[in-house]
């Protein structure tokens, strides 16, 4: 067995969850940093902490909980802010998605998928993966069904939709490119080749089967010590 890390991203109202759907179903290992990114800030993690002294009780909701949109809407205009907040948690996302992948490695996935939006603005953790996925739709769509979905204005949208990184330029960056501008059965098509691809790959065999002769290795010297004793 092998395994590899895949980077799955996307734009705004672009489809990916909706590939992440497919993936799930096809029993792909999945793991969301926006979850993660919801659970480091919970009252219980370090995080948290960081995040009440540097930005003031005033962003709590009456549960003690983080108001997200309350501070979003403190680090969307100050770049200052927002990179004070993701100083605090991104270490701690990445600590929580190493223990997943720890985990998956464990139990033998071909690969593993990171769902990060932001995958090829923040770029740090593009080396460590090796295929990228871009979850693309055309501007006049994206910004089309983002208005659908959300109920916005065309400005709104466009406000939103220009936040972020045009999916023209992540589609350059992209080693591989799912193309969800037509129907469903065609997005889904897309991803069952993709899922296909991977698994027939052999990439980072050398790396697991090193792991794998240490985790034996120790397993044997853990053995010969209980006979050891018991004995």
């Amino acid at each position: 067995s092998t395994m590899f890390l895949v980077g799955l991203t996307g734009g705004i109202a672009s489809g990916k969850s909706t590939v992440v759907a497919v993936l799930r179903e096809l029993g792909c290992a999945v793991i969301d940093a926006d979850v993660i990114a919801r659970e480091v800030v919970q009252p219980h993690f370090k995080a948290y902490q960081q995040i009440v002294r540097y930005f003031g009780t005033e962003i709590l909701l009456e549960n003690g909980e983080i108001n997200r949109e309350a501070l979003g809407n403190m680090i969307f205009s100050n770049p200052e802010k927002r990179q004070l907040l993701n100083s605090i948690t991104h270490p701690e996302i990445q600590k929580e998605m190493l223990k997943q992948i720890l985990k998956y490695f464990v139990l033998g996935y071909r690969y593993v998928i990171l769902d990060i939006p932001l995958l090829f603005e923040t770029k740090r953790l593009c080396r460590f993966m090796k295929y990228t996925v871009l979850v693309y739709c055309d501007p006049p769509t994206q910004l089309s069904r983002l208005m659908q979905r959300d109920g916005l204005s065309r400005a709104q949208a466009e406000a939103r939709v220009t936040s972020q990184l045009p999916l023209d330029q992540k589609r350059k960056l992209a080693t591989h490119v799912i193309d969800n501008c037509g129907d469903w059965e065609s997005t889904r098509g897309q991803v069952l080749a993709l899922h296909a691809h991977l698994q027939h790959s052999l990439d980072f065999l050398w790396p697991r089967l090193v792991v794998g002769t240490v985790v034996a290795g120790l397993g044997g010297l853990v053995f010969l010590l209980l006979r050891h004793f018991i004995s």
